[in-house]
């Protein structure tokens, strides 16, 4: 096969990248929290399919959600179930979204491990990330600031978040709104006053993850629900999946597959 046989790219309208020589591209993107299990799975699928390429990008879900909409992802990796107005939209541009939940998570709240506190209510949070509590002595800790850690509103988490902690209300205006779970992991890491929230994926050993109304985040509790941040996440197709992306999905669905959820840190489905 000469060199020109090889690059020849043909466009595939609403589906994966098919390349000269029975090649295949699949491109997924959206959520960080999905991101570590999107990653290990695509490269554990390559090294059985050699004839697939797939190329995995963050963002937030919310863009890839937009980026399943306008055709350039083969399938958007998603923290939160898609918006009604989301669903719509895609529905005008010609995109039939189709959910597929590939693990469940479990948002852990993180404080830096100087903090004494252990415990935290549903209200407190609520009250620490909407400004009605500013100091952590208002809920049995020392006298110091909270400095208050967020999403930015183009992730899933962060709507996630809101939804289940704080029943819909606004975020402080003075919270520091991070792009990713790894950046707001960091930031906690080294702020001794600050408050976080991350995928369980990213609770690593130099942050502390506090229970909430009493309850561990870890992976029994988010299975049966009792943890109260608890949340499903998502692979969206444009439509019913076929080819290469119905084998991936499958294939993370799979006792393989659910093995890598994990290894990334997160809840497999069984």
């Amino acid at each position: 096969m000469n060199t020109f046989s090889k690059t020849l790219v043909i466009i595939l309208t609403c589906g994966a990248l098919a390349l000269a020589g029975g090649q295949t591209k699949l491109r997924v993107e959206g959520s960080t929290t999905v991101l570590p299990i999107a990653q290990m799975a695509a490269e554990e699928f390559m090294n059985a399919r050699p004839d697939v390429t797939i190329s995995v990008q963050g963002g937030g879900s919310g863009v890839g959600i937009a980026s399943l909409m306008d055709k350039p992802c083969d399938i958007a990796d998603a923290s939160r179930a898609m918006k009604d107005d989301e669903i719509k939209n895609a529905v005008a541009k010609g995109v039939n979204p189709v959910a597929h939940i590939v693990a469940m998570d479990g948002i852990a709240v993180i404080l830096h491990p100087s903090n004494k506190i252990a415990n935290l209510t549903i209200d407190q949070i609520r009250k620490i990330y909407t400004g009605k509590i500013s100091n952590w002595k208002e809920v049995g800790g020392e006298d110091k600031k909270i400095v208050v850690l967020s999403r930015d509103s183009a992730s899933g988490t962060f709507e996630a978040f809101s939804k289940l902690a704080l029943n819909g209300e606004k975020v402080r205006k003075d919270a520091l709104m991070n792009a990713s779970n790894k950046a707001i992991a960091t930031t906690v890491e080294n702020t001794p006053g600050a408050i976080g929230y991350v995928g369980v994926g990213y609770i690593t050993k130099k942050v502390k993850a506090v229970t909430v109304e009493n309850v561990v985040c870890v992976k029994k509790n988010v299975l049966i629900k009792t943890y109260p941040l608890s949340r499903p996440l998502f692979m969206y197709t444009n439509g019913k999946p076929q080819g290469a992306v119905k084998e991936f999905i499958d294939f993370i669905l799979r006792k393989e597959g659910q093995a890598l959820v994990e290894e990334a840190g997160y809840v497999g489905l069984k």
